[in-house]
């Protein structure tokens, strides 16, 4: 794998983010860590960050919608860390490549964040923060795994109106945002989770509407709708 661990130059908005990911601790951003003694499997997502036809953006994954675990669901690229990944950082971006194509040579990693544990999966996933210093095409690598890609903009994420809580029939709610050409996408989970931290760490955070409510759909849930 080609990549710059030490880029020179990344862009002013990037900066507060970048230098966020050395002073946030595990608790800034949720609180579920991973305990002593849980035999966690360790994983890595890419939280890539670029610039692209409409500004600043970040690089999302929606799972595909047959998949048994997690449905649709909007995420990172990543997945679990192999025995042949000498770092979590080395498996996000095998992962990324794996899944969208990323050309790894224009990617500059940045920084990790703190550890954070998936309960349902037993995941302990390392977040790894990234500047995209020269994008490339990526898509849809396998579409038994992937169902689309997006390079979701900064500011859509950051509107108001783009902003809800989204509702599971469980009874749990959590910050989410409305993403996608229609913002008929519903971004939310662990993914939405550290975005919205993130985002209320570096005061990027705009003040939103949290009774504005939104459930989940039915393929979300692994309902068929045939």
């Amino acid at each position: 794998m080609t990549m710059s661990q030490t880029p020179e130059e990344i862009p002013d908005w990037l900066v507060p983010i970048r230098d966020a990911a050395g002073t946030m601790t595990g608790e800034d951003l949720t609180r579920f860590l991973p305990p002593e003694g849980a035999g966690a499997r360790p994983g890595a997502v890419l939280m890539l960050f670029g610039e692209g036809p409409a500004g600043a953006d970040i690089l999302l994954t929606e799972r595909a919608h047959t998949m048994r675990s997690h449905p649709g669901q909007v995420s990172f690229p990543g997945g679990a860390v192999d025995a042949t990944d000498p770092s979590p950082t080395a498996a996000a971006l095998r992962e990324a490549q794996e899944e969208v194509g990323l050309d790894l040579a224009g990617v500059d990693v940045l920084a990790t964040l703190p550890e954070l544990w998936l309960p349902p999966s037993n995941f302990a996933v390392t977040p790894v923060l990234a500047w995209w210093r020269e994008p490339a095409p990526v898509g849809v690598v396998d579409p038994a795994e992937v169902h689309a890609v997006y390079r979701t903009p900064i500011s859509e994420l950051l509107d108001p109106d783009h902003r809800v809580t989204v509702t599971h029939p469980s009874g749990y709610s959590s910050p989410g945002f409305l993403i996608g050409d229609d913002k008929d996408l519903i971004l939310w989970g662990f993914t939405a989770g550290v975005i919205n931290k993130l985002f209320d760490y570096v005061g990027l955070t705009r003040p939103w509407d949290a009774t504005r409510t939104r459930e989940l759909p039915g393929y979300m849930l692994g309902v068929r709708e045939d």
